[in-house]
């Protein structure tokens, strides 16, 4: 008889053993010639050498199914013991899959230029309506690298901007104060990661999330970093942002043009930026459109609504503009007692 331990890493133990240890209790009666204990997220194993090798080969590919998939079902293990594929195995293009085992992957032509881009381009600007999964798509990628281990973290940011509201003091500690504004990213995030898991993840700051402020002076390596919410950057602020770009790693720099928060007189970053390094080898600009929003069917509604009622105001300030532009060309005339001269007028004086 030989004795070894098995370790469930970079997954929640929870998960692997069932409510109950019900998953648990199904492997030892699949496996009864072997003796089966189970602490924390080590499991020791003692019996014959031939089938405890056999056993380890298991339970390999379950710690597999369970950090793709983030759950296992009775079904499941029954499958990986007997050797057949797991249900799951047939989807096809899912990045990662949520909590609840839901494949998440690109829905529309826009969002799999998104994806194609990541793979091809270190640098990604993805701008688009609110709804169109910018942020989500981009976390989805990053937590995909994590966990094929081709990173060693995720880096989330965001400026700390208020949507047109002036909040005023916030009680609490910093991470108190800045948490409000970074919590679309702790939504995505704990979609796609078990909860234990995720906050092992962020207290060893393999994940970490920060306001935009916070960056200056770092240098990202081996790493997803993902600027959200770019639109309320200034110039300064992005500049600094892309330069802290470190070998292998990969950046995605999120906006909405349309939802720029910053005062009247800022000029936003991104749209700057955009602009500047739009030749650049090594940097992809992928634009999103109504057609790929993919929140309830009324936000593309609200948004096209809006897009009609912003067109119409711009041309009506363009009529408003010309009218004005006239009005002072015609007072000029009258107060100088000179008709205006037009080009290719056909009376002289003979």
């Amino acid at each position: 008889m030989i004795e070894k331990h098995f370790a469930l890493e970079d997954i929640d133990p929870v998960i692997f053993y069932g409510i109950n240890n019900v998953h648990l209790q199904m492997i030892k009666s699949l496996f009864p010639k072997l003796r089966i204990v189970a602490r924390d997220n080590i499991i020791k194993i003692f019996g014959d050498e031939e089938e405890t090798a056999r056993f380890e080969g298991d339970l390999e590919t379950m710690r597999k199914h369970v950090l793709k998939f983030n759950t296992i079902s009775d079904e499941d293990i029954l499958d990986i013991v007997k050797g057949r594929h797991t249900r799951e195995e047939g989807v096809k293009g899912a990045l990662v899959y949520s909590v609840s085992g839901r494949p998440i992957k690109g829905r529309s032509a826009n969002q799999q230029k998104l994806i194609d881009a990541f793979e091809n381009s270190d640098m990604i600007f993805a701008v688009g309506p609110a709804g169109t999964g910018k942020t989500y798509l981009s976390i989805a990628l990053a937590v995909k690298a994590l966990k094929e281990k081709t990173i060693k973290k995720i880096i989330l940011s965001r400026p700390a901007v208020e949507a047109g509201e002036k909040l005023g003091f916030l009680p609490g500690d910093m991470k108190d104060k800045i948490d409000p504004y970074l919590q679309p990213l702790y939504d995505a995030l704990e979609d796609m990661i078990p909860a234990a898991r995720l906050q092992d993840m962020m207290d060893k700051h393999i994940i970490q999330i920060a306001p935009l402020a916070f960056m200056r002076g770092r240098t990202l390596s081996d790493a997803v970093v993902i600027l959200d919410e770019a639109q309320n950057t200034t110039p300064a602020q992005i500049r600094m942002f892309l330069t802290r770009m470190g070998w292998s790693t990969k950046m995605i720099v999120t906006g909405d043009l349309t939802q720029i928060d910053l005062p009247r007189e800022q000029k936003s970053g991104l749209k700057e930026a955009m602009h500047i390094l739009a030749d650049i080898d090594g940097i992809s600009v992928i634009k999103l459109n109504q057609k790929d929003i993919v929140r309830h069917k009324l936000v593309t509604r609200i948004v096209n609504a809006y897009d009609a009622y912003d067109r119409k105001v711009q041309e009506e300030q363009k009529e408003q503009r010309a009218e004005r532009a006239n009005a002072r060309l015609a007072r000029g005339t009258i107060k100088t007692g000179k008709l205006p001269i037009i080009e290719g007028d056909s009376t002289n004086e003979n």
